[in-house]
C-alpha cells in the first residue's frame, strides 16, 4: 500500500513538474534560468540524500552477503554467472544501438544547430579513458576516499576482499558480521524515510528541464528521439523476453515490484538513486539476500544496458551528422572498444557522454559533435536510466534463479 502511495505521488509530481515548467518557459521566459536553477535544488536534495547512504549500504550488505555464503567456490560461481550475464547483455545492447542507428540513420540530413561552448567540460575529458584510467578507477588507493566520493566499483572491490577475509576467519569474524548486518538493516530503514522525498526530487528535476528547453525541443529532435525510442523499446523487448524465459509468469510480479524504482530512475535520470530501494524490492520478491547484495552492486558497475545502447547510437549519430563513412569492421571495433571503456564508470557524472566523446576522438569523429545531443540528453537519460534499473533487476533475479533453482518468496534471506 505504501509503495502504491509513493508511486502515485511520483506520478503527480511528474505531471505538476511538466505543467509548472511549461508555464515558466512560455509565460515567464525572463525568469526561466533562475527558476530552473532554484527548483532543481529539490532534485539535488533527493539525490544527495540517497548518495549519503549508498557507500555504507553497499559495504555492509556486500560484506555480509559474501561472509554468509561461506563457501568461496559459491562466491566465484555466483560472480561468474553474474559477469556472464553482464557481458552478454552489454554486447546485445551495443549491437541493438549499432543496428538501429545504421538502419534509421537519424543523423543524415540533420539541420540542428550546434553550440560547442556547452560541451567544453566534456571535451576536456577526452583523454581520460584508458587502461590506466580504468585500473585507477577500479582499485582504491584509500577506502576512505572511495567512501567519500561514492565510487561504487572501488567500494565493491574492497568489500569483496574484506568479505572473503572475514569469512576465512570463521567464528572470530561472526561478531563483525552481526554488526554489519545490523548496520545494513538500519540503513535500509533510512531508505524508507528518504524515498518519501522522491516526489519533490521528481518535481524539481522535471520542472527544471521543461523550463529550460520547453516543448519545441521534442520537435527539433523528433527524428533522433524517435530512433532512440525504438532502440530502447527493442532493448526492453529483448530483456523482458529473456526474463520471461527464466522467470516465467513471475516476471510480471517482478515488474510490479520494481515499478517505483523504475519510475524514480526515469524521472530523476539517476539509476543510482534507486539502488537502496531496489535492494528492498528484490529481497521482497524472493531473491536471497546474499545473492542480491553481491550481484546488484556489481551490476551497477558492469551492467548498464540502457547506457551501453546509447553509446553506440550517439557515436554513430555524430558520425552521420558529419557525413563520416564508418565501414562495418570499424563499427565493430568501436563496439568492442565501448565494451571495455564503459565498464566501471557508473559513478562518473554523465559517464555515457564522456565515453562517447573519448570514442569519437579515437575513431576520427569530431568530439565537439557531442554538443549536438546535449540539449536533448536529459530526456534520453531518463529512458536509459530506467533501462539500467530493469537490466540490473533482471540480472539479479536470473542469477538467483540459476543459483537456487527457483525464486521463491518463502526462501530465507
Amino acid at each position: 500500500m505504501k509503495n502504491n502511495k509513493l508511486f502515485i505521488g511520483i506520478i503527480g509530481a511528474l505531471v505538476l513538474g511538466v505543467v509548472l515548467g511549461g508555464v515558466i518557459h512560455y509565460q515567464f521566459p525572463e525568469v526561466k534560468a533562475d527558476f530552473a536553477k532554484n527548483i532543481k535544488l529539490l532534485g539535488t536534495i533527493f539525490i544527495r540524500l540517497v548518495q549519503m547512504i549508498i557507500a555504507p549500504l553497499v559495504f555492509s550488505t556486500l560484506v555480509v552477503g559474501i561472509a554468509k555464503m561461506g563457501d568461496m567456490k559459491m562466491v566465484g560461481r555466483v560472480g561468474g554467472k553474474a559477469m556472464a550475464w553482464f557481458m552478454t547483455a552489454s554486447l546485445t545492447s551495443l549491437l541493438i544501438g549499432l543496428i538501429l542507428v545504421n538502419w534509421l540513420a537519424p543523423g543524415e540530413g540533420t539541420e540542428i544547430k550546434m553550440d560547442v561552448s556547452q560541451a567544453g567540460d566534456l571535451l576536456n575529458t577526452t583523454g581520460d579513458f584508458s587502461l590506466e584510467h580504468f585500473v585507477n578507477h577500479m582499485i582504491p588507493k584509500s577506502i576512505f576516499e572511495a567512501f567519500a566520493t561514492n565510487e561504487i566499483l572501488q567500494i565493491v572491490v574492497f568489500s569483496i576482499f574484506f568479505g572473503v577475509a572475514l569469512a576465512a576467519t570463521g567464528k572470530e569474524g561472526e561478531p563483525i558480521i552481526k554488526v554489519l548486518d545490523k548496520i545494513a538493516h538500519v540503513v535500509l530503514k533510512m531508505v524508507g524515510y528518504i524515498m518519501w522525498t522522491a516526489p519533490l526530487g521528481v518535481l524539481g528535476a522535471v520542472a527544471a528541464a521543461v523550463a529550460n528547453y520547453g516543448f519545441e525541443i521534442f520537435t527539433l529532435y523528433a527524428h533522433y528521439l524517435f530512433a532512440f525510442a525504438i532502440g530502447i523499446l527493442c532493448l526492453w523487448v529483448v530483456l523482458l523476453g529473456v526474463g520471461y524465459l527464466i522467470l516465467g509468469k513471475r516476471l510480471f510480479e517482478l515488474l510490479k515490484r520494481i515499478k517505483t524504482p523504475l519510475l524514480i530512475a526515469f524521472t530523476t535520470t539517476s539509476s543510482e538513486a534507486v539502488f537502496p530501494k531496489l535492494i528492498e524490492e528484490l529481497k521482497a520478491f524472493g531473491c536471497q539476500e546474499k545473492i542480491v547484495t553481491f550481484t546488484l552492486p556489481l551490476g551497477y558497475s558492469f551492467n548498464l544496458d540502457g547506457s551501453m545502447m546509447y553509446m553506440t547510437f550517439a557515436s554513430m549519430f555524430i558520425a552521420q551528422v558529419y557525413d563520416i563513412h564508418m565501414p562495418i569492421e570499424k563499427q565493430l571495433t568501436m563496439l568492442l572498444v565501448l565494451m571495455l571503456t564503459s565498464k566501471g564508470v557508473a559513478g562518473v557524472p554523465r559517464a555515457s557522454l564522456i565515453v562517447v566523446v573519448a570514442t569519437c576522438a579515437m575513431f576520427g569523429i569530431p568530439p565537439e559533435g557531442i554538443a549536438l545531443i546535449l540539449p536533448i540528453d536529459h530526456f534520453c537519460d531518463m529512458a536509459r536510466s530506467m533501462t539500467n534499473v530493469l537490466g540490473n533487476a533482471l540480472a539479479t533475479t536470473a542469477v538467483d534463479k540459476w543459483e537456487n533453482g527457483a525464486t521463491d518468496p518463502t526462501l530465507e534471506a
